[in-house]
């Protein structure tokens, strides 16, 4: 078996599990003692039998005990259940939390596929541990000892020899389960391929359709399925090979203990009920270890999983600042000597620049120049590799987000709109705001005549992605998020990237005004976004210059 059949990272993340799994510990318990007392009527009723007489007191024991197993295996599947919905739901949230606290940059590294993955298919293979490993744990532990302490008292050569061959089982299952782990870690990183490249591939679809792509992809991830199949087949094969060993092995070991009690019996050295007794006991001994081993075998994906997400959402940091200064969104905002480097290039080189309250700065160049992280070093979702950030005389890094992202109204190049109504994706950032805001927001970002052609107005129900608006349509809702937010920053990436001229024409009417009066870091691409603008920068290679006057001609 594995060498961490339970990891207790789990009770310190997920603390609402102790109590399900102390329960699961306490059913194992009784669960043992209902071994020994079915046995043990069993045994006197059979003895009797023997004689033409039947023992009315075992046989209403024997009734009961059986009864009572019944109602507990019940109640160990309830519990089970139980706790792994629990633990599934807190995994899930904290992933979550963790994609939060990292922000956009760590998925993109972590790949959206994979924890995509995790969260689902992988989480849900946990059903296989919590429903039928923890259980058989718990019996693996206690009904050994029971029957052992009993057999001890009735026979204790015969116990001497259950405890001599115990280990065996859980012996030759370390050995099997080691290899059983390194093919499952193999079968999952596969598994995780496959769930990354399947959604790159779906997102990317019209593109490899376009360019007659998708046959490749196709047979691609047809491929990868192939290779995931083989690493299961070749999982499973560990398993059932364990399984024939574990059986093999637990066989033998009753064989050495049934063999000199029915000997005994024939001497007249045991009494009837004694072997009986002992008979009925010794496969209980070894059948929770055997069916333990078996179960974890079918657990394993789900143990990878677990190990996983305890890995992923445990490497989060604690949310940055939570209890640190909060910034004033109407101060200065300062880059000192900021340089943003990723594993494969340099994003920004020694920038330093001053932003000044309520000046409205555009910010140009070519794609990749590191316009973009120039925003997400304002949102944190970017912490420098050198220099600082501030904002009204607090260094980002030791500021409370939350509370700063709340004076920051962000306007990106694609709005992602979510499936659900108008209204509450325009309240996204506002979730309580009043009907008559948001109908204020929706008149200054432009957005009347969309709304009126709606067939339930604001309360019409989006596709996902906002399907059923356009590209000029969903930038004007995300425009109306920021009129909502009434927020002294504002943020603007490109607002008018990949519109005609018309929903060109209103998305920068509904700019101009949102912007005025705020401190504001345009993004631009198209010359019209200069009209207005205080100050306009130009990014290239990382490093930042000012050009004054603004250029009037076409932005690059």
């Amino acid at each position: 078996m594995n060498r961490r059949p339970f990891d207790p990272r789990l009770l310190h993340r997920v603390p609402a599990a102790r109590r399900d799994l102390m329960l699961l510990a306490f059913l194992g318990v009784l669960a043992a003692g209902l071994v020994v007392v079915q046995a043990t009527a069993l045994a006197a009723l059979l003895a009797t039998a023997f004689t033409g007489r039947l023992d009315r007191v075992a046989l209403a024991g024997f009734v009961a005990a059986v009864a009572a197993r019944s109602v507990l295996v019940w109640a160990q599947g309830a519990v089970s259940a139980r706790l792994a919905a629990t633990v599934k739901a807190a995994l899930r949230a904290d992933l979550l939390g963790a994609v939060a606290r990292h922000g956009p940059g760590w998925v993109a590294g972590q790949r959206a596929g994979q924890l995509a993955t995790l969260a689902g298919r992988g989480l849900d293979a946990l059903d296989a541990y919590f429903t039928g490993y923890l259980p058989q744990l718990a019996l693996s532990i206690t009904v050994p000892v029971a029957v052992l302490t009993r057999v001890f008292v009735a026979d204790w050569s015969s116990a001497v020899i259950i405890a001599l061959t115990l280990p065996l089982i859980p012996i030759f299952g370390a050995l099997l389960g080691w290899q059983a782990q390194a093919a499952t870690e193999r079968q999952w990183r596969r598994l995780s391929l496959l769930g990354g490249h399947f959604l790159d591939m779906v997102a990317g679809l019209p593109t490899l359709r376009a360019f007659g792509r998708a046959r490749s992809q196709t047979e691609a991830v047809r491929r990868m399925a192939d290779g995931h199949r083989v690493a299961t087949m070749k999982t499973l094969r560990i398993a059932f090979l364990s399984a024939l060993v574990l059986e093999l092995v637990a066989t033998l070991s009753v064989a050495l203990v049934a063999v000199p009690v029915g000997v005994r019996l024939l001497g007249g050295g045991l009494a009837l009920q004694t072997a009986l007794l002992v008979l009925l006991l010794t496969p209980e001994a070894y059948l929770p270890l055997r069916a333990a081993g078996s179960r974890f075998h079918a657990s394993m994906e789900g143990l990878t999983a677990l190990d996983e997400a305890l890995t992923l959402s445990g490497s989060a940091p604690a949310p940055a600042g939570r209890a640190g200064t909060l910034p004033d969104g109407r101060g200065e905002i300062r880059f000192e000597s900021v340089t943003v480097a990723y594993e494969r290039t340099t994003a920004l080189r020694d920038v330093t620049l001053t932003i000044r309250p309520g000046e409205r700065i555009a910010v140009i160049g070519p794609s990749g120049a590191g316009k973009t992280t120039l925003l997400n070093l304002l949102l944190g979702f970017v912490a420098p590799t050198a220099g600082r950030v501030t904002v009204g005389g607090v260094d980002l890094a030791d500021a409370d987000l939350d509370g700063w992202r709340r004076q920051v109204a962000w306007v990106p190049q694609r709005a992602h709109l979510f499936a659900t109504t108008l209204a509450d994706n325009i309240r996204l950032g506002t979730p309580d705001a009043e009907p008559a805001r948001v109908a204020a927001a929706v008149r200054d970002a432009s957005l009347d005549d969309v709304v009126a052609a709606l067939p339930d107005g604001l309360d019409t129900t989006l596709g996902e992605r906002g399907h059923g608006l356009s590209s000029g349509q969903r930038q004007r809702v995300a425009l109306a998020r920021a009129f909502l937010r009434d927020a002294p920053v504002v943020l603007l990436d490109e607002p008018t990237a990949r519109l005609d001229a018309a929903a060109e024409a209103a998305v920068l009417s509904a700019t101009h005004r949102l912007i005025t009066g705020r401190t504001a870091l345009l993004v631009a691409h198209r010359p019209a976004l200069l009209r207005g603008v205080d100050r306009v920068l130009r990014v290239a290679d990382g490093r930042v210059t000012e050009l004054t006057p603004a250029p009037a001609g076409e932005v690059r």
